[in-house]
């Protein structure tokens, strides 16, 4: 049986490993360790946590929430369909006509119920 042949993946799964341990192991032995209580305090957006945790939250944090993923996701989505517009030809382009038209109803949804305007 021979391993020779695993051995990039091998070495890529360790040098995965590593850089995401390194880091923290190093943070943890070389960082300072000074905790007092308000570091210890729990942190809540800024202020102090004042109700519990299961409270209702006003539906606009989802609707910002919903905004910014149409938004993250287009520009996801445009970046490679630009570079490649040639190579995909008429078909391409209006597969990505439908893909924003579908992400303006969302948006327009958005704008609809008022989640970009705070108050």
């Amino acid at each position: 049986m021979d391993l020779q042949p695993y051995v990039p993946v091998i070495l890529f799964v360790l040098v995965g490993i590593a850089v995401g341990v390194a880091p923290q192991v190093i943070g943890y032995v070389f960082g300072p360790n000074r905790p007092d209580a308000q570091k210890n305090s729990p942190y809540e957006c800024g202020f102090e946590a004042f109700d519990d945790a299961r409270m209702k939250f006003d539906v606009r944090y989802y609707l910002v929430a919903i905004l910014f993923i149409l938004f993250d996701l287009e520009i996801a989505f445009l970046f490679p369909w630009a570079v490649s517009l040639r190579d995909i030809g008429a078909p391409g382009f209006w597969a990505m006509m439908v893909f924003l038209g579908i992400l303006v109803v969302g948006f327009a949804y958005e704008w609809k119920k008022g989640a970009l305007q705070w108050e």
